[in-house]
């Protein structure tokens, strides 16, 4: 009895300071039926909602697009156009979503552990016709200069603003290689890696674990499927090339060596993959 008199003696002090408690007026926001005091006291265990940035083509023109983007269902954060506008000398990526809105453009994706990358990342997509089938094979379609210059100067800006990793920055192929694959082996990469958007391997360490082989010797399937697992695609650990570890490593290969994307489990794709999980996953 002793104790629980104790104990509710100091609930009292508690609710009695706190119902005492007036906030300094400028801390306090108005909403309404109720006042927050949004700055006097900031929890430690918080990040960005924002983690991710995905880069599409829309496969259709700049109409077509914006129809599809603007009318229900698919939509973006970004779009960038054919040829982009310009205004005061810059130019303009256009705004469809806002950044602190959930967009609709990731679909069912996945990306080192996370799910459902529209909750947490933003989306660009670019006026790109992808692919056209034709009786010599596969044509893929070339982006344009001013659109890779829109990009990065895009890019560039919201990894700055809301602290995106390099290994975050990631193609729809990369999130959904299943299904998807945009924005394709003409983007480029690497140029932009090299510009601080995005991943890309050190070379010596591509060569270290090639250690001699030649790039296109037959690789270990298993060791290519725990590579691309730990780096962030999904992938289920067979041990075999199936059609579902074609297509991931094909995705792979797009994005970090689109002179071959054959899918072939080679010693080029498994020496990149291995150097990508130490330079990012170590």
């Amino acid at each position: 009895m002793k104790k629980s008199l104790t104990v509710s003696a100091g609930l009292g002090l508690l609710l009695s300071g706190c119902a005492g408690f007036e906030p300094h007026a400028g801390w306090v926001e108005d909403r309404g039926q109720y006042k927050a005091d949004t700055t006097s006291y900031r929890a430690i265990s918080q990040n960005e909602r924002i983690r991710y940035l995905v880069l599409h083509y829309t496969a259709v023109d700049d109409e077509e697009s914006l129809r599809l983007l603007t009318a229900g269902g698919a939509s973006a954060h970004y779009l960038v156009t054919s040829i982009p506008g310009s205004h005061g000398g810059k130019p303009v990526a256009l705004q469809l979503v806002d950044d602190d809105k959930r967009a609709w453009h990731a679909g069912v994706s996945y990306w080192n552990g996370r799910h459902n990358l529209n909750d947490t990342s933003l989306g660009i997509e670019i006026v790109n016709l992808g692919y056209t089938d034709e009786a010599s094979g596969r044509r893929w379609h070339p982006y344009q200069p001013a659109q890779i210059e829109l990009i990065e100067r895009l890019a560039a800006d919201l990894i700055k603003r809301y602290g995106i990793t390099p290994d975050n920055v990631v193609g729809h192929s990369d999130i959904a290689p299943l299904r998807k694959s945009d924005p394709g082996p003409l983007f480029p990469w690497q140029t932009l890696a090299a510009r601080g958007i995005g991943a890309w391997p050190d070379p010596d360490t591509v060569e270290k674990y090639l250690a001699g082989r030649p790039p296109t010797a037959r690789a270990s399937v298993a060791r290519i499927q725990q590579a691309l697992a730990k780096y962030g695609y999904r992938i289920e650990q067979t041990g075999t090339l199936d059609e579902a570890t074609r297509l991931v490593i094909t995705a792979f290969q797009m994005h970090f060596r689109p002179a071959d994307i054959t899918g072939e489990p080679d010693a080029q794709t498994e020496a990149i993959a291995l150097a990508l999980v130490e330079k990012y996953r170590s």
